[in-house]
């Protein structure tokens, strides 16, 4: 062998006797080493370690097989009728720098030796380096000139055929192995990983295709490490730390054999187990690294490799080779078939395997992989995640500077659920987050019911109420012709106790599940029967101020405002009140209604008044109706009767005033149930203090001093 351009001449054949037009030259360029001739012994057991920049004997067999591949092709008529191949190859020492001078070197010619008969060919096809580093070196010069073939290049970027328009490959790109890789990690569902990478082309590419793919289904990458051969030991005890560090329980080592070993090493001798490795095809069926040493930490990995299939002849051939035979063979020699660019677009035929052997629009054959599994027994497929699957009732929260599968599950807020999707849902209206927040449950409808504790007791002070103003209506009547009940106009007294008898029946109408007829009944029996009792309360202020005006001589004001008069006022009063009513209803009607609140789970069934503006009417009538009556009876609070009737009709009105203007702050801030509640107290509170106030003293005098009980005691007369 001799060395031409700093590149070792490892194998020719140019059968000069032999060649004819049509005829084809071979160039071939490979990883070999360049030390002794080994024993005859190298196919009965491993030859010494003689290696050319870390590559070992194993290249000797790869070359042994493109040679006997040389001899089927030129042996068998039915492939290349009239055609003979020769080949020459040079070593590469797998160096991007080297590969190129070598290509270099076989199309100028310039280490072809003396012929003495017919010239050979001109160099027509090269068959390329292994490694896709130094196959872009070589493609990306040298097709313009020749058509390189790889036979392990494997980096999806040499498909590009505007940079390599005549680069033709053997085995799948890696475009099909990211693929492959990526659907397997989402049969696993597999979400958190890592890679690391060859730190050059094959490696770099790899992983930016695996990327590409598996964002698609929503998978993240921890981190990505380099590793080389020629790294120092420092380097891959830094990528040992990453992935101690980390917390993914997948890797994926998208490297050749010999840049992966060193870590493969290293991993071992740190004892890091329990992760799960996923290979590409460079290294998962290396000889290397399949050791029971390398096995308790690489035990369960997953990888694919090409199908591969024994060669009819091919073990006769290798085992039949002895170097002392023939002292001018080759040392070490590589091949593979290759045409011109146009004739390899068009190969397409089945092989001895019956597999199909074309080469795509770019170049590429079809990919077929087999999956390897590193399994001495069956074992279980490991979880990886960063976090985990969030359980029901809770949401996924983004935390900040991590990636979108790093998060925290946060309970999902009131009123909302999530059971299988990772956000939270809210519920239909009519419904409400359970405690775990994973279902919609019914609300609870709330409204003031009669059997609760306070609907009870609102019940009962109501019924007392309507009792106690029946028993001084018979008072009443039974002590008619007494002084204190003349006194006091029986007729607009009897009619008040009436109207706060049906004023404390109105609370009734509050109470239980609001319905159409009970938010009409409820409203407007409120709004008449109090018209009712305030018209009474100002007909007997007016009567009072009256009287005391007919005791100024010459005032007929007294004789013009009899019964008559009275019973106009209240009539007049009262039906007004009740026109507005009956509007109200024919036109815009209370009505029953749903409040939906968000802060709880309930659901208050509540009567809405329809229109406001009927409402505020009804409201503002009474009112008026108040706020006259305590003006006249504060002018007449003074007068010199021993029986003053207006300062009891002052205290009660100042009551009545007093309770609806607080009822109004504790209306707007009462929730729920509550609202009603009040509304009822405020009915109750307003009624009783009209019935203490203006009628509690009458029946003190009546039980308790009838003494009192006498005409010159009502006028004043009597001296004490």
């Amino acid at each position: 062998m001799n060395t031409v351009s700093g590149c070792e001449l490892l194998g020719r054949f140019d059968m000069p006797s032999l060649f004819k037009e049509g005829d084809i030259m071979i160039g071939g360029i490979f990883p070999i080493f360049n030390k002794e001739i080994i024993s005859t012994s190298v196919f009965d057991k491993e030859p010494p370690k003689v290696q050319c920049e870390g590559f070992d004997w194993r290249v000797f067999r790869w070359t042994q097989a493109v040679i006997f591949t040389i001899e089927e092709i030129n042996n068998d008529p039915a492939l290349l009728p009239n055609i003979s191949l020769g080949y020459r190859i040079l070593n590469s020492c797998d160096s991007p720098t080297n590969a190129l001078r070598a290509a270099l070197t076989l199309a100028s010619g310039a280490e072809e030796a003396d012929v003495t008969s017919h010239c050979p060919p001109a160099i027509t096809a090269v068959i390329a380096e292994a490694g896709s580093t130094q196959s872009i070196a070589v493609a990306g010069i040298f097709g313009t000139f020749h058509v390189p073939v790889s036979h392990f290049s494997t980096c999806a970027c040499l498909s590009d055929r505007t940079k390599y328009p005549t680069f033709f490959r053997t085995i799948p790109s890696d475009y099909y192995l990211a693929k492959a890789l990526a659907a397997l990690v989402k049969h696993f569902g597999w979400q958190w990983i890592g890679a690391i990478q060859s730190d050059n082309d094959f490696g770099r590419n790899g992983i930016l295709a695996f990327k590409e793919e598996v964002e698609k289904f929503g998978v993240c990458i921890a981190f990505v490490a380099s590793v080389l051969r020629t790294y120092p030991r420092d380097t891959f005890l830094e990528v040992v730390e990453i992935i101690k560090q980390s917390s993914v329980k997948v890797i994926l080592a998208f490297a050749a054999e010999g840049d992966f070993y060193p870590l493969m090493q290293e991993i071992v001798n740190q004892n890091i187990t329990g992760i799960q490795w996923i290979s590409c095809v460079a290294w998962i069926t290396a000889p290397r690294p399949s050791t029971p040493e390398i096995y308790t930490a690489f035990g369960g990995t997953l990888g694919f490799v090409m199908q591969k299939k024994a060669i009819p002849k091919l073990k006769q051939f290798l085992t039949s080779i002895n170097p002392y035979t023939d002292p001018h063979a080759p040392f070490v020699r590589d091949f593979w078939e290759n045409m011109v660019s146009k004739s390899l677009q068009r190969v397409n035929f089945t092989n001895h395997f019956g597999a199909e052997v074309y080469f795509d629009e770019n170049g590429d054959p079809p990919a077929n992989y087999e999956i390897i599994n590193w399994q001495l027994i069956n074992g279980k497929v490991p979880t990886s995640v960063c976090s985990n699957v969030c359980p029901a009732g809770t949401r996924k929260a983004q935390i900040q500077g991590k990636p979108l599968c790093c998060f925290d599950c946060v309970p999902c807020a009131e009123g909302t659920i999530a059971n299988s999707t990772a956000d939270c849902t809210p519920c239909p209206k009519e419904y409400w987050s359970n405690e775990r927040k994973d279902k919609c449950i019914p609300r609870t409808i709330e409204f003031l019911k009669y059997h609760e504790p306070m609907g009870i007791a609102l019940t009962f002070v109501s019924l007392l109420g309507a009792s106690v103003s029946l028993a001084t209506m018979v008072v009443f009547v039974h002590n008619k012709e007494t002084p204190v009940i003349k006194a006091s106009n029986f007729e607009l007294s009897s009619l008040l106790l009436f109207s706060l008898f049906l004023c404390f029946l109105c609370p009734l109408t509050f109470l239980g599940k609001p319905t159409v007829w009970s938010c009409m009944l409820r409203h407007t029996a409120f709004g008449v029967t109090f018209a009712l009792c305030i018209s009474c309360v100002l007909g007997k202020t007016i009567v009072v101020v009256t009287a005391f005006k007919a005791t100024f001589p010459g005032n007929k004001v007294a004789g013009q405002f009899g019964h008559a008069q009275q019973r106009i006022i209240v009539c007049s009063c009262t039906f007004f009140q009740v026109v507005i009513c009956a509007l109200w209803l024919t036109s815009n009607p209370p009505y029953p209604h749903m409040l939906f609140t968000s802060s709880n789970n309930m659901i208050v069934l509540e009567c809405n008044t329809g229109s406001e503006f009927a409402f505020y009417i009804v409201m503002g009538n009474i009112g008026i109706l108040a706020i006259i009556c305590l003006i006249l009876a504060f002018m007449a609070r003074k007068l010199p009767d021993n029986f003053n009737e207006a300062k009891l009709i002052t205290f009660s009105m100042l009551i009545f005033c007093a309770v609806w203007i607080t009822f109004i702050p504790a209306y707007i801030s009462s929730p729920g149930k509550f609202t009603v509640a009040v509304e009822i107290f405020a009915i109750l509170s307003s009624a009783f203090g009209l019935l203490s106030s203006i009628f509690a003293p009458k029946c003190y005098i009546i039980f308790l001093k009838p003494e009192r009980n006498t005409k010159k005691h009502v006028m004043g007369k009597t001296i004490n």
